[in-house]
């Protein structure tokens, strides 16, 4: 089913809906994958340099990552928010945000483009870049960051087509890129024997296609909400609520980037390269596991999102349970091919026996906690799709900042093996975390049902 109608999100059973939405919103993220990673299974695989060009690509991965952070602030805030309104009635509101976040991820754009060309080598260094990956890894983020605009416009603009309803229209959108992406890649760094330089062109050039099929569709007939000229001029009304609420998937996604950093600056401390390239593979891995998982919550946003605004909330708790069971099996499956065989994964970004050996050995580690990620994605979410803007902040912070980043410099004190416990504070942080969300979303969820239920009776 293609739902093109807004109202269905309303009227049509929620397993149906969830399937129709989450199915593309998935294959999106499958193929978003894709996007990110190819060019480092790409360079890995190159003879004799691609252990250390690996390396290099991964230390920009900060960097990429912090770039995708800002698309989400907006993005992620601005299309929940845009849902709401749409759920209320209110058209003309949910359009006047489409705007002011159109001119917002652009100015956006020019700063991080500015900030990340003055910063280059410097910040590689901090990052955990050697003398021996630095050239590979500058290299790479020079040309990257060229088309922070295109990023900023396909990731951050996508989430209003899929808030719509239009989530065929969303995949396509990830997959043009990423399609263009795969074709180029190859002919760049080997037919051009461009190396990680042809890596980053295949990229940006692949971002513009994406980029401009969303302008295009935005523009277009066929949309519900679209850019319209007199909505450009951003409003500190409208488009602080949407950093409000985007601030939990802002955190989510560049703490990623800070994490990233303090993996490699401490395993390049007690394992030197060997180690860097083995997180470099692992944090890909991770991926495999988070993008999908995100694509189904991006599924259940819409129809969360409407239907609390229109004050149905049997739907929303149906939405939620259904989100729930469906994000555990996949992550526990994901889990279980991990532990049962670590080195299946590892070998698709890499033919070097010895950073194979290490990475198969970590992943054991690494993922040990991945089971529980289902549980927290799914209430982490949720909270983001009901508005529960200070909620969704805490959670965030709550993994990565309050438990993740100080594990990996407080368990290397009580193990000898200092690398192993490095990629403990993951599972450990995952468990501990997950834990807890569970926990504060069962208490929470009775009292912001009550408190809409009130509010709706109030209003009859």
């Amino acid at each position: 089913m293609y739902v093109n109608d807004n109202e269905l999100l309303g009227k049509e059973k929620v397993g149906k809906l969830l399937w129709s939405l989450a199915l593309p919103a998935v294959t999106a993220q499958v193929v978003n994958m894709l996007y990110n990673i190819v060019d480092r299974i790409y360079i890995g695989h190159i003879p004799e340099t691609g252990a250390l060009a690996l390396t290099g690509v991964g230390l920009c991965f900060p960097v990429l990552t912090l770039i995708s952070a800002f698309s989400g602030l907006v993005g992620m805030g601005g299309g929940p928010r845009a849902s709401i309104c749409l759920g209320r009635k209110e058209h003309q509101n949910a359009e006047k945000i489409l705007g002011n976040c159109v001119s917002t991820l652009v100015l956006l754009a020019v700063v991080l483009t500015a900030f990340f060309l003055g910063g280059g080598k410097a910040l590689l260094y901090a990052f955990g870049a050697s003398d021996a990956t630095i050239g590979y890894a500058f290299s790479y983020m020079k040309i990257y960051v060229c088309g922070t605009t295109f990023v900023m416009i396909s990731l951050g603009l996508n989430t209003f087509i899929s808030a719509q309803g239009f989530a065929r229209v969303s995949m396509a959108t990830t997959l043009i890129g990423a399609v263009t992406n795969l074709v180029l890649d190859p002919i760049f760094i080997f037919g051009f024997h461009m190396g990680v330089q042809g890596a980053a062109i295949a990229t940006v050039l692949s971002q513009a296609v994406s980029a401009l099929w969303v302008l295009r569709f935005l523009t277009g007939k066929k949309t519900i909400l679209r850019i319209r000229r007199e909505n450009l001029r951003v409003e500190k009304k409208v488009i602080l609520p949407v950093i409000a609420l985007g601030m939990a998937p802002f955190i989510m996604t560049s703490t990623e980037s800070l994490l990233n950093i303090c993996f490699n600056t401490s395993l390049q401390k007690y394992g030197g390269d060997l180690a860097v390239c083995s997180m470099t593979i692992l944090s890909s891995i991770m991926q495999i596991l988070g993008l999908p998982t995100q694509g189904i919550s991006q599924g259940a946003q819409p129809i969360t999102s409407y239907n609390y605004g229109a004050g149905k909330l049997d739907r929303v708790r149906e939405c939620f349970w259904l989100l729930f069971k469906v994000s555990v099996i996949f992550t526990t499956g994901y889990w279980l091919l991990n532990m049962v065989f670590p080195g299946l994964l590892p070998r698709i970004f890499a033919g070097d026996e010895e950073v194979l050996s290490m990475t198969a050995w970590a992943n054991r580690i690494y993922m040990a906690g991945g089971f529980m990620l289902g549980i927290q994605f799914s209430c982490q979410q949720t909270f983001v799709a009901i508005g529960q803007a200070k909620t969704s902040i805490f959670l965030a912070f709550l993994r990565k900042i309050f438990l993740l980043i100080p594990l990996i410099y407080i368990l290397p004190h009580f193990f000898e093996n200092k690398v192993f416990a490095v990629f403990l504070a993951e599972p450990v942080a995952d468990i501990l975390a997950a834990s807890c969300t569970f926990a504060l979303f069962i208490h929470k969820e009775h009292h912001i049902i009550f408190e809409k239920k009130q509010k709706i009776l109030k209003s009859l």
